[in-house]
């Protein structure tokens, strides 16, 4: 089985514009992010559709494929730089271009999910720590929540904290139940892939504007790998400086 891994990178950006190019201890975001990955695959591209960081890419000897500008999520990004670049291939991993500390093991979790014939879609999660700050952590909508079934196949994502615990205060309920955050890494078969990115908007994906709920909601199946590394997504310049604090301290 041959994986193609593509990273979707756009320069437009609400909370942090440019965010690809940032400098991240020396390197460029893109290219942390590149490296960290590279040899996890049988092929690596970045997708873009911004000229400077299709530049920057070839510039440390990436390779690239420029897609339009008018995608409305990655996993559409990704599916046309597959159509371009991914001709034998027959899984695609979808690494988030915002991710510099994505570990090769985690890609490796990933494609061990395709041992199993019948994946269509494979994604990563962590189990929340039981003595950490629930307001932060639990109770915080930009870390989505995974309901994960007996064969290790997502149930259902939210930002709302899922379960809900009956009868206990909530202050207590990472000690009683384990709960799972989303690490947002996918692989997809190549057929199924080009089927989803088909998919009109679901009513589910458009109330917690998770993308995932559409495929769940048309039937596909999301097998789960439990993750014990930690990531540092970045979304905002304030999580910038907590990357560069983790270079300082950890590279």
């Amino acid at each position: 089985m041959k994986f193609i891994g593509i990273i979707p990178s756009r320069y437009a950006s609400t909370r942090f514009p440019g965010k690809p190019l940032a400098d991240l201890g020396g390197k460029t975001m893109i290219r942390r992010v590149y490296e960290q990955v590279e040899s996890t695959v049988d092929r690596l591209f970045v997708a873009t559709d911004d000229d400077r960081i299709a530049d920057t890419v070839r510039n440390f000897g990436g390779n690239v494929v420029m897609t339009s500008p008018e995608h409305r999520s990655g996993t559409d990004r990704c599916y046309e730089a597959f159509l371009k670049a991914g001709a034998g291939f027959d899984v695609v991993i979808n690494i988030q271009g915002d991710e510099p500390f994505v570990q090769p093991e985690q890609i490796a979790l990933l494609k061990s999910c395709f041992e199993q014939n019948d994946t269509q879609i494979a994604t990563l999660v962590k189990a929340f720590d039981k003595d950490g700050d629930f307001e932060k952590t639990l109770f915080n909508p930009n870390s989505p929540k995974v309901v994960v079934n007996n064969r290790s196949e997502a149930m259902y994502f939210s930002r709302s904290v899922i379960p809900y615990i009956r009868g206990k205060i909530y202050t207590e309920w990472l000690k009683n139940q384990p709960f799972y955050k989303h690490i947002g890494l996918y692989a997809y078969r190549a057929d199924v892939l080009g089927e989803i990115t088909a998919l009109p908007q679901s009513s589910l994906e458009i109330a917690e504007s998770l993308e995932q709920l559409r495929w769940l909601e048309n039937g596909y199946k999301i097998k789960v790998a439990v993750t014990n590394q930690e990531t540092i997504g970045i979304d905002t310049p304030a999580d910038m400086e907590r990357a560069l604090e983790y270079i300082r301290n950890n590279v």
